[in-house]
């Protein structure tokens, strides 16, 4: 008690004695922001009654009466924005060329093999995108371009290339492209011997083609034209219109997201169907690709199931019966059904077991304890197995890309926030490691001029929160350093600790750049993530606001120095920040944020809302609408002071819909109370994901460094 005491009054201290001083005052152009109009609309459920003057920006571009007045907002907000931050633009340029130039401009990966042939891709100088590429049988052997990206992309805003799959006779290869940037993909066919691209096309796909091993049928994923919902599984015959192809599988819960794959031996084909509380999977011998599938376990309530095929049985790995960090069951070829599983991996509730590698005489598994990754490896001839150690604080550390099935070397990748990121080629027997491949940072990064830690907050409920730091050495914990404090905290998805060549342009100037592992991620454990979605979303947020109070009152930063970025869902936790504690930020960076959740939700004809249903709730349900409703960022704007905000977004973004942010920074400026800035940038030739190129998404990053080093005076320190 005595030290919890203690702990408190330190924080109070360390508070109150920043609060006296002045949040660094920025001297903005003294110009009038963009005021949106404003036009009735109610919405009236559950006995609630709304009022939402912006609900015409819903009114796609294009689309309806209000899409001029859409284009001109965002156009407007655009213009608000370059006058705001003209005062930046040769910062802004020197900060691009400065990131650019640490990129080893030309460059390799690392090769893997293949089915008989080496496979890597490589860049060239002043070039945006890759060239892909093999030899046959050795890697002194002729090179043989399989796709020249540079020379596809030519003359296009955006080019985005996906799912390469190359038939089992190696003279075909199937992939997608999307030149929206709305994750809609057309597939197309290239003969590797002639070098011509066939005329088989099939448009508005998931960009997922698998050949079967007859090497003319292809199998794919459509999508659904307006809500782009991955709904239906087609088989397509070479030389055929995808008009004519053959309808084998369709998904009848709009919740589950759906796909096709083939197993690493190819012997399997496989289709998952899967939410994020169960799932189900079908298979067929890829042999025989006009069969149909079999389903390998009907879908059962909550119970989450994916398979991995060995020679002689399936491994399984599964929630079942309460093994919330799942476990591994085995079940015969020939007898997949839930009676014949039998016990291979047991339960641990301090392991979370989140992925299976098969070979032929290993099995590798990449698991998560104590917040950190770790990689297993298995002798399946004598059932023995043993871990790779790896000794930084805290670190990331994920199985690679492993075509051969009969390799006995394991490849994987291993970084820090220190570390570049690393290749490295594990030989399973000898267990010895050979890096194979270093990111380059170009310019002298010296390793030893930074410092990592790993650190736990307390969060309100007594939860211990890791946080993973970097900074320059010369760092000062006396409150008055800048700090960037970054988090995601949804699906599960875990932001692991991670090299950035871009993020030295901030620790260079002095700031400290942390993640929190904050619930609704699952760094430590599957607990984690439940314990940060649907009825307890909430969990998300006040532990990112326990972990800036936490860095706070150790003296790593202060208020009037502490910045926030978080993107897409990571952008909703941004919104409800800023609305629950405002305070305790100088500025907030929100990247495509999901911050009209009750409206985005209630709309199924937008992308994604129904396969959301179980990671937020369905507001048609009064207290899920309810729950929602108390944090979502647009419906809790108040009058009063906000930080300073950036907010981006892509106006043909499919997943967070570009309206969501400009409506939130309607209302924000609106109703607030104080003097700082609220700044909106709309992509208008992007989408989610930015820009394609190598290097056009360091201007976006330079204007999110430039923004903070604006707030801290520190942008005129080169």
């Amino acid at each position: 008690m005595k030290t919890v005491l203690l702990l408190l009054l330190s924080f109070v201290l360390v508070f109150s004695c920043t609060k006296k001083s002045e949040r660094m005052s920025v001297k903005w152009p003294e110009l009038t922001a963009p005021v949106a109009i404003e036009k009735d609309h109610v919405r009236i459920i559950h006995g609630d009654t709304v009022s939402d003057p912006y609900y015409w920006m819903y009114d796609y571009f294009g689309k309806g009466p209000d899409s001029s007045n859409v284009i001109d907002y965002l156009n407007a907000e655009n213009g608000y924005l370059d006058a705001m931050m003209e005062q930046t633009n040769a910062f802004q340029a020197s900060l691009f060329t400065e990131m650019k130039s640490r990129i080893k401009e030309k460059d390799e990966s690392v090769p893997y093999f293949s089915n008989g042939y080496y496979y890597y891709s490589r860049t060239e100088e002043g070039k945006q995108y890759y060239k892909y590429c093999r030899k046959k049988g050795s890697l002194d052997a002729p090179e043989e371009i399989l796709l020249d990206v540079d020379a596809m992309a030519e003359g296009k805003a955006y080019y985005s290339v996906t799912g390469m799959s190359i038939s089992e006779d190696n003279k075909l290869l199937a992939f997608g492209v999307d030149e929206i940037s709305r994750r809609q993909y057309t597939i197309y066919v290239k003969d590797l011997e002639s070098g011509k691209i066939l005329e088989d096309k099939i448009a508005n796909t998931e960009g997922d083609p698998v050949w079967a091993n007859d090497n003319k049928t292809l199998f794919y994923t459509g999508k659904h034209p307006v809500t782009l919902l991955s709904e239906k599984i087609f088989r397509h015959s070479l030389g055929t219109s995808s008009a004519l192809d053959k309808l084998v599988y369709e998904e009848k819960d709009n919740t589950n997201y759906i796909g096709v794959y083939k197993s690493k031996n190819s012997q399997w084909i496989w289709i998952y169907s899967a939410a994020t509380l169960s799932s189900e999977m079908r298979y067929l011998d890829a042999n025989k690709p006009n069969d149909a599938f079999k389903v390998f376990q009907p879908r059962m309530k909550d119970v989450l199931y994916d398979v991995t095929p060995l020679e002689d049985k399936f491994l399984v790995r599964t929630n079942e019966g309460g093994a919330e960090n799942f476990k591994v069951l085995e079940t015969p070829l020939n007898a997949t059904s839930r009676e014949n599983w039998k016990e291979y991996i047991t339960h641990d509730e301090n392991v979370l077991i989140e992925r299976l590698e098969e070979f032929r005489d290993y099995l590798v598994i990449q698991q998560r304890k104590n917040g950190l990754n770790e990689i297993k490896v298995i002798n399946l001839k004598t059932n023995s197995d043993h871990l790779i150690s790896f000794d930084e604080p805290t670190y990331d550390a994920s199985i690679n890309q492993n075509a051969d099935y009969e390799s006995k070397l394991l490849r994987f990748s291993y970084t820090s926030m220190i570390t570049p990121s690393s290749i490295y080629d594990y030989d399973m027997g000898t267990k010895a490691r050979t890096l194979k491949k270093q990111q380059e940072v170009l310019g002298g990064y010296d390793k030893s001029q930074y410092v990592t830690e790993r650190l736990y907050a307390t969060a309100r409920d007594g939860m211990k929160i890791p946080i993973s730091i970097v900074y320059k050495k010369g760092f000062k914990k006396d409150g008055q350093s800048p700090l960037m404090e970054y988090a995601y905290g949804s699906y599960g998805y875990s932001m692991d600790a991670s090299f950035s060549s871009t993020r030295l342009s901030i620790l260079d100037r002095g700031f400290a750049y942390a993640i929190a592992h904050i619930r609704g991620g699952q760094e430590m454990g599957r607990k984690w993530y439940l314990d940060g979605k649907l009825m307890k979303k909430m969990n998300t947020f006040t532990d990112f606001i326990d972990c800036g109070k936490f860095l706070v009152s150790e003296g790593y930063t202060s208020p009037e120095h502490l910045y926030a970025n978080g993107g897409s869902a990571g952008g909703l936790l941004m919104g409800a920040v800023v609305n629950l504690a405002p305070e305790l930020y100088n500025g907030v960076i929100a990247d495509v944020p999901f911050v009209d959740v009750v409206n985005t939700m209630l709309d199924e004809s937008i992308p994604l809302t129904t396969n959301e249903y179980d990671e937020w709730g369905n507001p048609n349900e009064k207290a899920a609408y309810e729950y929602m409703k108390s944090y979502s960022p647009y419906e809790n704007v108040e009058a009063k002071n906000y930080p300073n905000i950036l907010v981006t977004t892509g106006l043909h973004d499919s997943q967070v819909q570009y309206f969501e942010p400009a409506k939130w920074v309607a209302k924000l400026r609106k109703l607030k109370t104080d003097n700082n800035v609220v700044l909106l940038k709309t992509n208008m030739e992007f989408g989610h994901g930015g820009a394609s190129g190598r290097f056009d998404y360091l201007k976006d990053v330079a204007l999110r460094w430039a923004f903070i080093c604006l707030l801290e005076g520190k942008v005129d320190q080169e």
